[in-house]
């Protein structure tokens, strides 16, 4: 059923459309932009960066207003208010495809699947991304260009060393199959949840840990709720900027073709500061005292692997045996 809040918001919307098909503009062209995370993450950072390229590329054509911090709408709403023209620009991480009914972004979401930031680079800038993100289309959103979030670790208030050490916790994930079956496989309990519910779950004992980029821990405050986190980087997450089909259609020209250059330079910025930021979140947590961090010894990590690679085969069905091929070829070039 649509929220009170999306059916006010397709009011603007309509009008916005109506405003598209008069031939001269008196009013910049809205893009509203919203994302569910804080200002000053990377992806927070690189929306600030496209809506200052965007309104300079469109000679002020078009005014981007950003809203973080879920101000707009929570995880499981926005894609829907996308859909339906409410906003006109998201930046969803990856696996919130899979709910969409477009399973193969869930290919992402395997654990221990990128070695690091150049295999990722690899898809996510190569020709499996563009096959990923054209499968969108279907759907009425026109995927743009992945952003790096960074690579994860995980939290708990005891020490998670070993796969042993997961059995019985409540972990809370994203609306993610991929990520049910990985918490599955290490004896965790998946406990679905909005971002924006993550840091009252932990104080309040709701859920007893989860897995995020430092970033994203940093900035959400996560480490004074954590007593404990072990730098796994066992996954990836990462966003794909998406804007409604219809209404990026509906664009003059000359405004989409500057809209498209102001976020191949966002993009470029984004990524470049992912790396840069995560390192700084963590240092900072580890300054802050309030939690323990473990790196990983080589023993350690390959009995995790061993733990969490069978999710790869175990998810084929789901996400598409071709798909995670195509990922898997594309890191090993």
């Amino acid at each position: 059923m649509l929220t009170r809040r999306i059916l006010g918001a397709l009011v603007g919307a309509t009008a916005l459309s109506l405003a598209l098909s008069v031939p001269a503009l008196a009013e910049p062209i809205v893009i509203k932009f919203s994302h569910v995370v804080a200002p000053d993450t990377p992806k927070g950072k690189g929306a600030a960066k496209f809506e200052e390229l965007a309104e300079k590329y469109t000679n002020g054509a078009v005014d981007v207003e950003v809203y973080p911090n879920s101000q707009l709408y929570k995880d499981k709403e926005e894609l829907e208010a996308l859909q339906l023209g409410a906003v006109q620009m998201l930046a969803p991480s990856l696996a919130k495809f899979g709910p969409l009914g477009v399973q193969d972004f869930e290919v992402f979401d395997l654990p221990y699947i990128f070695k690091d930031y150049e295999a990722l680079h690899k898809v996510t800038q190569g020709e499996a991304g563009k096959m990923l993100l054209s499968k969108l289309e279907a759907k009425g959103i026109t995927g743009l260009a992945f952003w790096d979030n960074g690579f994860k670790i995980m939290s708990a208030n005891s020490p998670l060393t070993t796969p042993d050490d997961f059995l019985g916790l409540k972990m809370r994930i994203q609306s993610s199959k991929v990520l049910e079956a990985e918490m599955n496989a290490l004896g965790a309990v998946p406990q679905v949840m909005a971002f924006s519910e993550v840091y009252q779950a932990l104080q309040t004992g709701v859920v007893d840990g989860t897995e995020n980029p430092p970033s994203n821990m940093f900035t959400q405050k996560m480490n004074e709720v954590q007593k404990h986190a072990t730098v796994s980087n066992h996954g990836y997450l990462g966003y794909a900027v998406i804007v409604n089909k219809q209404f990026w259609d509906g664009l003059p020209a000359d405004v989409r073709t500057g809209l498209e250059k102001a976020m191949a330079e966002s993009t470029d910025y984004a990524n470049g500061i992912a790396k840069e930021e995560n390192e700084k979140a963590l240092q900072a947590m580890k300054d802050a005292g309030t939690t323990e961090f473990h790196e990983m010894t080589a023993e350690e990590r390959a009995a995790w692997e061993e733990v969490l690679t069978p999710v790869h085969d175990e998810m084929a069905d789901r996400i598409g045996a071709e798909t995670i091929a195509a990922v898997k070829a594309a890191t090993a070039e």
